[in-house]
Parts: C-alpha cells; sequence; structure tokens
C-alpha cells in the first residue's frame, strides 16, 4: 500500500485497500492532489503547481525556502525554454537574485541557469541539462517529498528499500548456504536447491 500511496497509484490503492480489508492509512483523495500538483510540474506549468500546493497548505512552500526557490528556478527554465528570454531575465533579477543574494547555494543555482542564455544551441550546452526531462522530475518529485511530510506520510516508497535488503541477504547468504533463492521479484520465482542423493 505504501508504495502505491507514495508513487500515486491512487485506483490500485484503493483497489488493493478493497481486496485485502487493509484500510488505507491516508485520505486516498489527497492522492490525487497531489498527482495534479506532480503533472502540472512535468508539463512546465510551474505557477499552476505552486498555486495548487498553496490550496492543499500554504504552509508548505512558507517553510521551505529551499523548494520554493527550486520551483521559482523550475519557472525561470520554462521561460528560458519558451525563448521568452526577456522575461526570463526580469524573472530572474526581480524573484530570484534576492534569494541568490541571501543564499550561496541558491546563486550557484542560479547562475547555472542563467548561464542557458549564454548559448545559441541551449539543450547542447553544457547545461543542457537543465532543459531535459529529468529536470523537472526531480523538481516534481522534491515537490512530492515535501507534500508527503507535510501530510505525514513515508517520503520514499519501502518496497525498494525492502528488495535492496533482500538482494543484499541474498547475496550475503549464496556465500554460506544452500537456501530456497527468489530468482524473480516479480513474479517470486524461487529457485530451489537440488538436494544431493543420498549414498547407501
Amino acid at each position: 500500500m505504501n508504495y502505491l500511496v507514495i508513487e500515486g497509484y491512487k485506483s490500485a490503492a484503493e483497489k488493493l485497500s478493497q481486496e485485502a480489508g487493509i484500510p488505507p492509512n491516508i485520505d486516498l483523495a489527497s492522492i490525487e492532489d497531489r498527482m495534479k500538483i506532480r503533472t502540472a510540474v512535468q508539463s512546465g506549468h510551474i505557477d499552476e503547481a505552486i498555486e495548487r500546493v498553496n490550496d492543499l497548505d500554504p504552509e508548505i512552500l512558507d517553510n521551505n525556502p529551499k523548494l520554493y526557490f527550486h520551483l521559482q528556478q523550475q519557472k525561470l527554465i520554462e521561460l528560458i525554454r519558451a525563448g521568452k528570454l526577456a522575461e526570463a531575465l526580469e524573472f530572474a533579477q526581480e524573484e530570484l537574485a534576492p534569494r541568490g543574494e541571501e543564499n550561496p547555494e541558491f546563486l550557484v543555482e542560479l547562475e547555472r541557469t542563467m548561464a542557458l542564455l549564454a548559448f545559441e544551441d541551449q539543450k547542447s550546452s553544457p547545461v543542457g541539462d537543465l532543459l531535459g526531462h529529468l529536470q523537472r522530475q526531480k523538481t516534481a518529485s522534491e515537490l512530492n517529498s515535501a507534500i508527503l511530510t507535510a501530510q505525514c506520510q513515508d517520503k520514499e516508497p519501502k518496497l525498494p528499500t525492502l528488495i535492496r535488503m533482500m538482494t543484499w541477504a541474498q547475496n550475503q547468504l549464496d556465500e554460506r548456504v544452500s537456501y530456497p533463492k527468489m530468482t524473480n521479484f516479480v513474479t517470486a520465482e524461487l529457485e530451489i536447491p537440488s538436494t544431493p542423493a543420498s549414498t547407501s
């Protein structure tokens, strides 16, 4: 259930809750709100995402200046991507530069983002990764984690951690004993060790 809730699979979480008789530990409607916010960021609609977050819980951005800066930085990236260079410069001067003066870490990120303006072919530039989908995903994930924290939920799903722990445990056991080893985590297929034939 934890994985489905964190990753935003509302209908799957509802179905699991019904079929397993497990009451959800969160209002499943809140998943939909988070996914709308995530989709807005991943689509480059940063103002919409900020508005939705503030409607959900205004303290999330008020109490997290780094997250708010990253959202504003993403907005700047979207302006540059759209070719609105004059608007991007004005936005950077009015909204981001003051934050950069307050925090040197923000200034470094702002300078890196502004470097996009120095290149004619921005996507092929040394900072072209800022225009990629992974940058939007990174910002969306950071925002999703902050929302989950504000809702007193886990920020990271437990399932990937459990799989890593199981893989590590199996690797440790491989050196010491013979045991039924899980060979496929998707289907839970086990490899049963053959027992040696007894000699009489």
